[in-house]
């Protein structure tokens, strides 16, 4: 196997620097990525890695030496690159690793328009023209090279995420924004100096990519136990925690109490249905059933999805749908090229808050209906053979195998998918009431684990 092979997923690029991701490995991505592109231009952008200023100077070299000019955008949250993509009408490479450990780096791909890039959609084609330049044989330079500028975008990116909202409707409160020392730390407070109204406390703001404070992966409990005890004990109306690229978000009550991605999403679900009767929302399969309920009962029409980002944004396309919604806290909305956003969540919470005009603790209930199993991952030597012996064990229940293996048992649902890179499965079990749902859990596991 490649270190391409290895470093290449479903939906984008990620490796440890150096022995994965390193400056030969980006200046092959550089040209893979021209070379699949229509344009005459290419915008860069990274996140706070170190490791990042040195891979988009090789991968801009790669995109310069056929031909195209690179533009510049500097560090930026991926969001952010996403707008960019679409404003300015051109594909877009970001240096990003997300979530994973300060060793990790990697690239989110985009065409104009933000137009997805998944392994279905052109990251195969990058993949094996770069493997060809690094087997020597690949694209030469071509004549004439293209040029680098720079651009800040971050002002006009600001005023789009505040269109998404009344500003001057927003009551005041108080919100404490954790960033992990991530990308939010630069694009958090840039957009919440506009709402004078808010008062922002931002923990954790300077960015830094060691992430000397804890790490940037807020889907892990653990990772939100600072941003919770400080909501609590400081009062605050709200609290936020973005990723280390600032593109996903979860939500915490003045309580303390965190919300799950599914919670958030039927929430704003309902909201982005006030203003849009009877439209089409997205949500991936592993979402709590009570988000298409939520979304049928406020008139939507509900569309499950695969999970991934390249899948939710093709649908979005294909159905007209004005917003999706994903349980890992990625919230895509049509006004924004069909991309996810935090910050544009964020904004959305702040008004449906200061329109119920009752905490959050209290806006969330109508929306939290069943009790959930979270992911559960249990390594298994073959996940295929584990998947269909599981099938079989549930023939007599309603299945699909739009992602993995979806089994409907009326009092509770699960579904079963395999990891893209590891020898994993990843089990989400719902049901009526928590003790149904651990000792569904403790069934499916332990027939997980003998088969």
């Amino acid at each position: 196997m490649s270190v391409l092979d290895e470093i290449v997923k479903a939906y984008d690029i990620r490796g440890t620097v150096p022995d994965q991701l390193n400056d030969e490995v980006a200046h092959s991505l550089g040209i893979g990525f021209a070379k699949l592109v229509d344009t005459d231009r290419v915008l860069v952008a990274r996140d706070m890695r170190e490791s990042g200023v040195g891979l988009v100077d090789e991968f801009a070299r790669g995109v310069m030496e056929q031909g195209l000019d690179v533009v510049d955008l500097g560090l930026a949250s991926t969001d952010m690159m996403y707008f960019a993509a679409g404003v300015l009408d051109a594909p877009g490479a970001m240096f990003t690793a997300s979530h994973n450990p300060a060793q990790y780096n990697g690239v989110k791909f985009c065409l104009a328009g933000a137009k997805p890039v998944g392994i279905d959609s052109g990251l195969a084609e990058v993949r094996a023209t770069a493997s060809t330049v690094l087997d020597g044989v690949g694209p030469r330079p071509v004549g004439r090279a293209g040029s680098r500028s720079s651009q800040n975008v971050l002002p006009d990116f600001v005023e789009h995420v505040l269109t998404f909202v009344d500003v001057d409707q927003i009551a005041p409160m108080r919100v404490v924004a954790d960033t992990a020392n991530g990308m939010g730390g630069l694009v958090v407070p840039a957009v919440f100096e506009r709402l004078p109204q808010i008062e922002l406390e931002v923990m954790y703001g300077e960015l830094d990519g060691s992430f000397p404070n804890h790490p940037a992966d807020p889907l892990q409990p653990a990772n939100q136990r600072d941003l919770r005890a400080r909501v609590s004990t400081g009062r605050f109306d709200m609290g936020l925690a973005f990723d280390g690229d600032a593109d996903r978000v979860f939500v915490v009550d003045e309580s303390g109490e965190g919300l799950s991605g599914s919670t958030t999403t039927a929430l704003l679900a309902s909201a982005v249905l006030r203003s849009n009767p009877g439209a089409t929302v997205l949500h991936n399969l592993i979402c709590s059933r009570s988000v298409p309920e939520v979304i049928t009962e406020h008139g939507g029409v509900p569309i499950r999805t695969k999970v991934g980002h390249s899948f939710i944004k093709q649908l979005m396309l294909e159905t007209g749908a004005v917003f999706g919604g994903e349980h890992s806290a990625h919230y895509y909305f049509a006004g924004n090229f069909r991309a996810d956003s935090g910050l544009i969540a964020s904004m959305l919470l702040l008004a449906e808050l200061s329109r119920a005009e009752e905490p959050l603790s209290v806006l969330r209930k109508p929306f939290e209906r069943y009790a959930s199993s979270g992911e559960i991952n249990t390594q298994v030597h073959d996940p295929a053979a584990v998947i269909e012996q599981v099938s079989a064990e549930f023939e007599q229940y309603d299945q699909d195998r739009l992602d993995g293996l979806s089994v409907d048992c009326g009092r509770f649902w699960f579904n079963l998918r395999p990891s893209n890179t590891e020898p994993l499965l990843r089990l989400n079990l719902e049901a009526v009431d928590r003790n149904e749902c651990d000792d569904r859990v403790a069934d499916l596991l332990s027939l997980i684990t003998q088969a």
